[in-house]
């Protein structure tokens, strides 16, 4: 009998120790995309891919918010789902989603992958799955991986957009913007060397959506014009972070005429006209055509970048470049279209316009009053 149930015990650590083998070598295996195709060949039911769209949303961070109503929302999920409305609705598009997603543990050892991939050509969903954004990785190695893998050997489509989703980008610094991965840092700078990679095969995007907060930056729109011909971003805040997607449906019938800085002008107004039906605060969103803003941002670039080494120990704040006397150029209103609207109450309520630029500047000093730093580059 002893004999038996040593043999017994046997018998299930080695099925124990199978299991755990198997368990582990799946987990491992995680570190490669796990995407599935619909069609063997993703390219072969191209009928005429006329628009090309890259949607990155970052929702490795904060996004809960709740509506007028009380319901809770997670608004990187809200922008997925709109970013693939947009692309059933546009029957000549390729549309490229990334999900960045915060990491999570199975046994508290094994990451699980942390992105979601989605591709669809001609309305049609043709691949979707896992890849991981591992912490050797740059932060978007495995995203360009997988563009670059879906559109291989194909013609660049006549007009090319790219749409980013996610919290304000640092200028510096950058620690922290992936909550999961809090020591690999990301600025500007990283997400302007990302999109180099994205526009090899057209030299650059026709448009550049940034729906974060403090977008319109002169050192932003600085680093990022090299690859885009227009840019629409807030110079402000920008509730929830998510600018609406509704314009982007059939694109065959909105950009008939290829006149990308009008459309972006009309993405602009409905966006700015859906913030404003719903927020109290003030409302800011600008286009910007990189060609012709080149003279105000080299202009003030030198002075603008030494605010970013200034120590964070100073109290600094966030202000319309328009009330500072070096940034009032001739310059300044070239090539930039304002949507503004004043706060509804506060002292921001009597601000009657925008510029388009957001600066920084010394906090007034106030007395009896604690002057807490502001970070400057998050």
């Amino acid at each position: 009998m002893d004999q038996l149930n040593r043999k017994t015990r046997t018998a299930a650590r080695h099925a124990v120790a199978g299991v755990r083998i198997v368990l582990v070598g799946g987990l491992l295996s995680s570190c490669s995309p796990d995407i599935v195709r619909y069609e063997t060949d993703p390219r072969s039911t191209a009928v005429d891919t006329k628009f090309s769209l890259v949607f990155v949303v970052h929702g490795d961070g904060n996004y809960r918010y709740h509506d007028n109503a009380g319901g809770e929302f997670k608004a990187d999920e809200v922008a997925v789902t709109a970013a693939k409305r947009v692309a059933e609705q546009n029957p000549n598009a390729e549309v490229f989603i990334f999900h960045q997603q915060p990491r999570r543990l199975v046994l508290f050892l094994f990451p699980l992958r942390s992105g979601e991939f989605t591709y669809y050509r001609n309305g049609r969903l043709l691949a979707q799955g896992a890849y991981e954004r591992g912490e050797e990785q740059k932060h978007f190695d495995p995203e360009l991986e997988l563009y670059r893998q879906f559109r291989a050997d194909a013609p660049p489509a006549d007009i090319n957009m790219v749409l980013y989703y996610g919290h304000e980008i640092p200028e510096g610094g950058g620690e922290g913007y992936d909550a999961s991965i809090p020591d690999r840092p990301f600025t500007i700078r990283d997400f302007a060397e990302g999109l180099r990679g994205f526009t090899l095969p057209f030299g650059k995007f026709d448009l550049m959506v940034l729906s974060t907060c403090f977008g319109g930056t002169p050192y932003t729109i600085g680093e990022l014009g090299p690859f885009a011909r227009t840019i629409v971003a807030s110079p402000d805040n920008l509730h929830l972070s998510y600018l609406a997607t509704q314009p982007l449906e059939r694109l065959d019938l909105q950009l008939q005429n290829n006149n990308v800085p009008a459309f972006a002008q009309r993405f602009a107004r409905a966006a700015f006209d859906r913030l404003t039906r719903n927020v109290q605060t003030a409302v800011s969103v600008a286009v910007y055509d990189t060609d012709l803003v080149r003279a105000f941002v080299d202009s003030v670039r030198n002075v603008y970048t030494q605010t970013l080494t200034m120590p964070p120990g100073g109290s600094l704040e966030r202000c319309d470049c328009a009330e500072l006397p070096f940034y009032q150029r001739s310059t300044q209103a070239q090539g930039v279209e304002v949507f503004y609207r004043p706060a509804r109450f506060g002292r921001s309520a009597l601000k009657e316009n925008h510029s388009g630029w957001e600066c920084w500047r010394e906090r007034p000093l106030q007395a009896h009053t604690l002057q807490v730093p502001v970070p400057i580059l998050r």
